[in-house]
């Protein structure tokens, strides 16, 4: 860098010290608070499954359930295509890779469920349940583990009871017989994930992260190993009793271990009274308070996963093309809107979740890299996009490649930049 030229300037050093000073507490405020995304996979969907259902081959099973249901229903690439409005052109790229991708990993992130889906049980057997699940995410996670064949979802782990009184203790103890039997199995495996359901106050997730450090402190762990999810599903927790938005303050009360909100379409629906038919991710109590949660979790490195449909694609084909074109349909209006991540309820859902996921992708992929190209390589265009766009473009084309939508050859081939160069732009470089 060459010598600064001499200018004449009239602020003092001790001026712009003095503001510095001033400023210190802020820019520390800034970075403890806004850190921005880690770049780590974010996994495209979350699939519940009871604790008394799931089993060494729920995840491979789910993968061929779906299978199924696409050589019944949609056979080829033209019959699915069809059903979800894809052109030719897309439909055939799209139909080959969900098909490879309910071969290869059926599930990206598997939750099993002691809540809602489990609901109350005798201690003795929640406990004996609790045991079982430790031992199944243990067996899928270790080395050899019977995960061959798509049996081992990236991310794993349970959605225990809340922390509100009338089952506290037993969503606690579930929780710690589940940790520990990890511990005592080997370890926590590195993509664990845990879901604090029905959240209302701060003061639940303040005290759901000092339980897992305490965890931490008595199994000698970094402290900050164990992070969780918070599910938005009351009222409460978008707007306080005082009238105070609440998610960014239980973000805080997170102290660093919140990993992503969960939108909980039918608790929180429900809760606003809106009828059962009614329910869905796309009412617009569903997009107030996603909004709310999207604008307190962003540049926090919190990610925000949408809710689920519960119409599932069972029956003659029409009902299940029908069911099809609702989720698809669901899906890429979330993906629209940045919510890249949902729940999905039933095998028949993961081929129209990846589909929906794959045409996102695919179908922008040549524009997205074309301005991408022409912002690093000043080459002008029809778009004059700035730093904040190029991280956008660059963060899409990432998740496409995680997911297995986009190819990174394929990526570099059309943007001039390989994944490195891609992280680079968005900001995550040494992260």
């Amino acid at each position: 860098m060459g010598q600064r030229q001499s200018v004449a300037t009239t602020f003092t050093g001790a001026v712009k010290e003095r503001i510095g000073s001033s400023l210190a507490d802020v820019d520390a405020d800034l970075a403890r608070r806004y850190p921005g995304d880690d770049g780590t996979r974010q996994p495209v969907h979350t699939v519940y499954v009871p604790a008394d259902v799931v089993a060494a081959d729920t995840v491979r099973f789910w993968g061929d359930q779906a299978l199924d249901a696409l050589d019944e229903h949609a056979p080829d690439a033209s019959s699915l295509g069809a059903v979800l409005g894809l052109s030719e052109d897309l439909a055939v790229p799209v139909c080959e890779r969900v098909r490879a991708k309910l071969l290869r990993e059926p599930v990206e992130d598997l939750r099993i469920d002691f809540e809602d889906g489990y609901g109350p049980r005798p201690d003795d057997e929640e406990d004996a349940a609790a045991v079982r699940a430790a031992g199944l995410v243990a067996a899928m996670c270790g080395d050899g583990g019977g995960g061959a064949g798509g049996a081992v979802p990236p991310f794993v782990g349970i959605r225990f009871k809340c922390l509100e009184a009338a089952v506290r203790e037993r969503g606690i103890r579930t929780l710690d017989i589940f940790l520990t039997g990890l511990m005592d199995a080997g370890g926590l495996p590195a993509g664990l994930m845990l879901t604090l359901p029905k959240v209302s106050y701060a003061e639940q997730v303040a005290a759901m992260a000092e339980l897992v450090g305490e965890f931490e402190k008595a199994r000698g762990l970094e402290p900050g190993r164990i992070r969780f999810e918070i599910q938005i599903e009351t009222t409460q927790a978008v707007l306080g009793a005082d009238g105070r938005a609440t998610v960014a303050r239980m973000i805080d009360a997170g102290a660093g271990r919140v990993g992503s909100l969960h939108y909980g379409t039918f608790d929180y629906s429900a809760s606003c009274g809106v009828g059962a038919a009614y329910q869905a991710p796309d009412h617009p109590v569903a997009d107030h308070a996603k909004a709310v949660m999207q604008v307190a979790a962003a540049g926090t490195g919190v990610r925000v996963s949408d809710g689920s449909t519960n119409v599932l694609p069972v029956g003659s084909t029409s009902q299940v093309h029908a069911a099809w074109r609702l989720h698809f349909g669901l899906v890429r209006r979330s993906l629209a809107r940045a919510y890249y991540q949902g729940w999905d309820m039933h095998p028949g859902h993961l081929p129209t979740r990846y589909a929906a996921v794959y045409a996102f992708y695919r179908e922008g992929l040549g524009r997205a890299a074309a301005r991408l190209d022409a912002y690093v390589n000043r080459a002008g265009g029809d778009v004059l996009d700035e730093p904040a766009t190029a991280r956008a473009l660059s963060g899409y084309l990432l998740r496409g490649m995680d997911c297995g939508a986009v190819d990174e050859g394929e990526v570099t081939a059309l943007a001039g930049v390989g994944r490195a160069g891609l992280e680079s732009l968005a900001g995550l470089a040494g992260r």
